[in-house]
């Protein structure tokens, strides 16, 4: 803990006595990002802030669960490392926009609330074989979004943004690196009962944390927030068609020998599958290039992008 990166490193010291100066300076670097980089940094904030909602779902995977809440066992260890860790992301997220005074706070306050009353449900239904190939494709989607914010902050001018940006996806790839191994292990020993999670996670879609977000005002802001990620290339579905091609190859399914009924079935459908969506992808961004509407959101004071 010591040695980890804290959100104060990143952020203007308000204890100083030239803070005043030291926030006049952020704010008009913060001034050269556009509405729409906002409404996606915003979004991918509310999404790391909904945390408690996440680790309630890792201690509800069979054999893997923290029941005490202090439990000593290795797995219940590395869930409440992985949420300190992760914590901090949300922290520096919020911090860094209040400090812009760009942002609509209570607004985006109040999304987070509904958020984590609303939860979500990955569909892993307590297994958790499910759970960490959910969460194998989850971390490297924060990272690609996170990774992609940094570019747009950097085009922006915004390099303290790009920084913190940055800090940010490489914690998510570090963890993604660690879910991906647990499911790699698991099909060294169990080969049937990991392909068959990976399908049945696939045939349902994966669920993105934040798809029951609202701020009380757009019935339909997830989807709105998605389309603005997707405009800017922050998240797209050519970026989800990728992740099941990387976590086959990760896998090395196509390798994978001995596999007999349901089980190769599972198989065939998997390595096929990430080209399917990638054609999919295709005819989704041409279905988005017609989407042009402005659309307006509450945490930038009801602007429209």
């Amino acid at each position: 803990v010591e040695d980890s990166w804290q959100p104060d490193d990143f952020l203007p010291n308000v204890g100083a006595e030239n803070w005043e100066d030291s926030i006049r300076e952020f704010r008009a670097r913060a001034q050269a990002l556009p509405d729409d980089v906002l409404v996606v940094l915003v979004g991918d904030m509310i999404t790391e802030e909904a945390l408690p909602t996440y680790q309630t779902l890792l201690n509800s995977f069979e054999g893997v669960s923290d029941t005490t809440g202090t439990d000593p066992s290795p797995w219940a260890q590395w869930s409440r490392g992985w949420t300190a860790e992760e914590n901090r992301h949300g922290d520096l997220l919020n911090k860094y926009l209040f400090l812009t005074g760009r942002v609509d706070m209570r607004a985006i306050e109040t999304t987070i609330q509904y958020l984590l009353r609303n939860g979500f449900n990955p569909q892993a239904a307590q297994d958790p074989y499910k759970g960490f190939v959910y969460t194998s494709f989850q971390e490297r989607a924060t990272r690609i979004s996170h990774s992609n914010v940094a570019r747009l902050a950097q085009k922006a001018g915004e390099s303290h943004l790009k920084t913190i940006c940055g800090v940010v996806a490489g914690d998510e790839a570090r963890h993604e690196k660690a879910y991906t191994n647990f499911i790699k292990k698991i099909f060294e020993l169990d080969p049937k009962g990991a392909i068959l999670a990976f399908r049945d996670l696939m045939k349902r879609q994966v669920v993105m944390p934040a798809h029951l977000m609202t701020d009380g005002q757009d019935p339909d802001l997830f989807e709105h927030f998605s389309i603005i990620a997707q405009r800017l290339e922050v998240y797209t579905a050519k970026h989800y068609a990728e992740i099941i091609q990387h976590l086959v190859r990760q896998w090395e399914l196509d390798s994978l020998c001995g596999l007999t009924g349901e089980a190769a079935a599972a198989q065939d459908y998997l390595c096929t599958l990430g080209p399917r969506y990638a054609k999919l992808a295709e005819r989704n961004e041409r279905r988005l290039q017609q989407h042009t509407a402005p659309l307006r959101f509450s945490w930038i004071y009801n602007r429209s992008v």
